[in-house]
Formats: structure tokens, sequence, C-alpha cells
């Protein structure tokens, strides 16, 4: 039986970022397809398998979808067909599924969005997106086999 991961999800006018939660996943799959389709697939790392599809709002550019795998969590970003912001993540105007929730710390308005494109290009802002992406709530903290080493304990 395969289980979802937290997807937390932000916009722009031109890409949506999702980022999947789900530490040291293995045998990563995405889809994108042109008409919104989403589809997500991985094993965790007990092997437990993950797995999900969204029904985006819009069209996409499959060919414009990019995947970036870090230690913790996948950032996809989704390139829209049509530039513009989207009412809600999903064609269906239901309630989305709990484990789908608003990724405010990407989170921009539509209209913060016309003062940060001046000041970044798409190659920044995906630089940005893969800094974020790198930093942890670890960051800076010595896990216990390089604290050995550093205390001169571990041979």
């Amino acid at each position: 039986m395969s289980r979802q991961p937290e997807v937390l999800w932000a916009q722009r006018s031109d890409k949506v970022y999702l980022t999947i939660s789900l530490p040291d996943a293995k045998d990563i799959s995405v889809q994108c397809e042109p008409q919104g389709l989403f589809s997500f697939s991985a094993m965790g790392v007990q092997g437990e398998s993950f797995d999900f599809s969204l029904e985006l709002f819009g069209k996409i550019v499959p060919e414009g979808c990019k995947t970036n795998v870090g230690l913790r969590n996948i950032i996809c970003t989704i390139m829209k067909e049509e530039r513009g912001w989207w009412k809600r993540l999903l064609k269906s105007e239901e309630k989305p599924a709990p484990y789908v929730k608003v990724d405010w710390n990407k989170w921009c308005d539509e209209d913060d969005e016309d003062t940060t494109s001046d000041l970044a290009s798409d190659d920044d802002d995906d630089m940005r997106v893969a800094r974020e992406e790198e930093s942890s709530d670890d960051e800076g903290m010595l896990y216990l086999p390089d604290l050995e080493k550093a205390r001169g304990t571990k041979k």
C-alpha cells in the first residue's frame, strides 16, 4: 500500500513550485503531462512506496518541468503554459487532500512579483530555490560521527 508525502506548493505567474517532503527518497519518478497532470512516485528509506497524482489548475509545459532532489525533500518546478496567476493549485474546486499545503516560505503575491521580477532573473530564482533546498533546520550542527571525530574520540 502506498502513502502520500507532504506536498507544499507556491506559484509565480510563470511557474508552480512543489516541495515534496520525503527524506532520503530513492527511485524517484516525476511525470508532467501537457493537460496539467502531475504524477510522483518514490521509495522511502524503509522501503515504503509513496505516490500521488495531481490534476493541476491549468496546462503546463512538460519540457519546462525541473526536479531538484535533495536530502530532505524534492523540489519540482513546473512551467505554466500560459503566464498568469492560478486561483488554486488543482483543477477541482473541492478542498485539496490534507497532504497538500501552501508553502508560505516561497509564496509570492501577485503584487509582490512585479517588484521582485525586476531584481531577479529565472536563473537567480532557480539558485534561490536550490539554496533554500540545501539549508536545513540542523544546518551547522555536527552529526555524532563528525562530533566524535572532532573530539578525537573516534579512530
